[in-house]
């Protein structure tokens, strides 16, 4: 059973007298934990001297851009994986420099790629034609990283679609290609990516995903005598969003990166090779939690619990039909002796965070918690029917409450309309 941390489930009510619900609060304490779980996990890869420290992960600013959460990220070492001109900019004021970035986009305008060319980030890119895209308009930059899609060599789940069908990375005959030309127009350093899957808990996954990029890295080798610098393994590491499931074991898929590393790459003149990640689900997701009120019980055909929160403050529920628990914080431990759907107030049907949920008995003014809203939660709310976002908090170490983000107002809102 999925339970408010301890320090949050004592506070709560000091919170609620001062924030009003709806609102999205982050556990800092446990942030910081999974950052160093993960770091020490791969403490062993080699940087490009052959010694520990070639790891690091560039946290996926996508899943929780704000730049509070950013910027202690960036204390506990990570880098800044950004995918658009706003998360650069937002990379930018934290202090992010350089090699702190990884720029990774898909059908990109040009000025967002003379912004990470400004910064100094790693441009990963999309698309072969980017090549001559940057070249007849900006200038190659030195270093250079290329995103590959297997296509129908391997798996994608309901998320990210199958490989085949997506519209990210190049294929295979077009990796092989891309790197000459880009060391025809001036690039001199380079890397290389994927992203296939999200929200898998199972290794194996992974370290089928290393094996094929280790692989693909001797191969431009062998036809090209280019050396990949920098390979990224990309991200899509899940949370066990149901009650039943488990976090991945960081030590099973670190140890079996390792073994993969040191028969392909080892034995290769690309040794010593550092690997990177995307990780940024995995670092927040489980962290956060979406605090909401019940608004209305309503009987009809079926029984639905209406809270003042709604698909705008978490859409991956209407969105994927995704799963995230939900605990009534004053009657956690009650027998879930009723059947609901757990409704916002837009003017959309599936505008549920749960459907046939067995929940105690509620009432108008209970409290409840979806967990698991840390990553990809506020970040892809909206403001349809006019709803406006709500604030974000971040609970301290010392068990002290900041405010992140500040609740929109109907003059934030509207304060882009020239009427």
């Amino acid at each position: 059973m999925k339970r408010l941390p301890a320090h949050l489930a004592a506070n709560i009510h000091a919170i609620l007298a001062q924030y009003p619900t709806p609102f999205h609060i982050y556990d800092e304490v446990a942030i910081r934990e999974t950052a160093r779980t993960i770091g020490k996990a791969f403490s062993w890869v080699p940087n490009s001297q052959g010694r520990p420290g070639g790891y690091r992960n560039y946290f996926a600013v996508k899943a929780l851009p704000n730049p509070h959460i950013l910027a202690l990220l960036k204390e506990e070492g990570m880098g800044a994986d950004c995918s658009s001109l706003a998360e650069l900019a937002l990379a930018q004021r934290v202090g992010y420099r350089g090699s702190d970035i990884i720029f990774s986009s898909n059908n990109t305008p040009l000025e967002e790629y003379q912004m990470a060319q400004q910064m100094g980030a790693l441009i990963n890119l999309d698309d072969i034609a980017h090549i001559s895209y940057i070249a007849d308009n900006l200038e190659i930059p030195h270093r250079l990283s290329f995103r590959y899609n297997p296509g129908p060599l391997r798996k994608g789940n309901a998320i990210i679609g199958k490989p085949e069908e997506a519209k990210f990375g190049l294929t295979k005959a077009q990796l092989l290609e891309a790197y000459p030309q880009a060391r025809a127009r001036g690039a001199t350093s380079f890397g290389l990516h994927t992203m296939i899957i999200s929200n898998e808990l199972n290794p194996r996954y992974f370290i089928e995903t290393a094996e094929m990029l280790f692989n693909i890295a001797v191969e431009i080798w062998h036809t090209s005598a280019i050396k990949i610098g920098l390979i990224n393994l990309g991200g899509g590491v899940g949370i066990p969003y149901r009650p039943n499931e488990e976090h991945i074991s960081w030590p099973e898929l670190s140890a079996g990166i390792r073994q993969m590393y040191n028969k392909i790459i080892g034995a290769s003149p690309l040794h010593p090779l550092p690997v990177v990640s995307e990780y940024g689900r995995c670092i927040t997701g489980s962290s956060g939690y979406l605090i909401c009120r019940v608004r209305h019980v309503k009987e009809s055909y079926k029984r639905y619990i209406g809270v003042d929160a709604n698909m705008s403050d978490l859409m991956r529920p209407a969105m994927y039909g995704a799963y995230h628990h939900i605990t009534p914080i004053d009657k956690e431990g009650q027998p879930a002796t009723e059947c609901y759907d757990i409704t916002g107030s837009l003017c959309e049907n599936n505008d549920k965070f749960a459907i046939d949920r067995h929940l105690p008995p509620l009432e108008a003014g209970d409290l409840l918690a979806i967990h698991d809203t840390g990553a990809h939660g506020h970040a892809m709310g909206f403001n349809y029917n006019g709803k406006l976002r709500h604030a974000e908090l971040l609970l301290k170490p010392s068990g002290k409450v900041q405010q992140i983000r500040r609740p929109e107002t109907l003059e934030t809102y509207f304060s882009t309309l020239d009427f």
